[in-house]
C-alpha cells in the first residue's frame, strides 16, 4: 500500500511539474537524431539518404497558445552523384569520370528560428519558420571544382513537437529555397536544393 501511495505521488507531482513547466517564459534544451536528405538537382541520386543532427535550443512562450523557439544544429547530409554525372557537366573542370556515383557530405551549422504553435494542448505543436544555414565541410567536394557548393542556404520548415514530461519528440520537413550550386564555378543551369526529413529526440530543461 505504501508503494502505491509512493508511485501515485511521484506521477503526480511529474505530471504537475510539467504542466507548470508548459507556462514558464523560457525553456532550454538539447535534441538529436536522423536526417533523411537529399540534393535535389540533374546528375544527383533521388530518394533520401540517412543522416544525422545534434544541438540545442531556446523556446520563448509569448503568450498563451503561442512562442518561438530557435535552435543551433550541427546536420550532417549525405547524397550521391548519378552514374552519368560527367556527361551532364560536361564542362572542363566537372568531367573527370571520378565525379561518377561519388558519395557527398554536406555539414551545415543550422539556425531554425520557429513558430510554435499550440494545438489543442501545451504538448503538441506545430513548428514552422525559416532556416539560415552555413557550409562548414569542403566546397570542392567534386572533382575539378574549387567551390562546387555555396557557403550559405535558406530553407523553410514545417513539422509537429511533441512535448513529453522532460522528453521532447520533433519530425519536420525541410526544404531548401537557395540554388547551392555555386554557379561561377559549375556551368549548368540545373538548381541544386537540399531537402530533408529530419526526426528527433531530445531532453527540455
Amino acid at each position: 500500500m505504501k508503494k502505491l501511495f509512493f508511485v501515485m505521488a511521484v506521477l503526480g507531482l511529474t505530471a504537475f511539474s510539467s504542466a507548470h513547466a508548459q507556462d514558464r517564459l523560457l525553456r532550454f534544451g538539447i535534441k538529436g537524431g536522423a536526417n533523411l536528405g537529399k540534393l535535389d538537382g540533374t546528375g544527383y541520386q533521388d530518394g533520401f539518404k540517412l543522416g544525422y543532427h545534434l544541438g540545442g535550443f531556446a523556446q520563448v512562450n509569448l503568450v498563451k497558445g503561442f512562442g518561438v523557439q530557435g535552435e543551433l544544429i550541427f546536420s550532417s547530409t549525405k547524397t550521391k552523384t548519378t552514374d552519368r554525372f560527367s556527361e551532364i557537366y560536361n564542362t572542363d573542370n566537372l568531367n573527370d569520370p571520378d565525379n561518377n556515383n561519388k558519395k557527398i557530405s554536406l555539414n551545415y551549422l543550422s539556425i531554425p528560428i520557429l513558430a510554435n504553435i499550440n494545438l489543442g494542448s501545451p504538448r503538441l505543436k506545430l513548428q514552422v519558420g525559416p532556416q539560415f544555414s552555413a557550409l562548414l565541410s569542403d566546397k570542392n567536394a567534386l572533382e575539378g571544382s574549387k567551390e562546387a557548393f555555396k557557403g550559405g542556404d535558406v530553407a523553410g520548415v514545417a513539422g509537429l513537437w511533441l512535448q513529453l514530461p522532460i522528453v521532447n519528440v520533433s519530425a519536420r520537413y525541410i526544404i531548401g529555397f537557395t540554388d547551392v550550386k555555386n554557379a561561377g564555378d559549375v556551368a549548368n543551369s540545373s538548381n541544386w536544393k537540399n531537402q530533408a526529413i529530419q526526426l528527433g529526440v531530445g531532453v527540455t530543461l
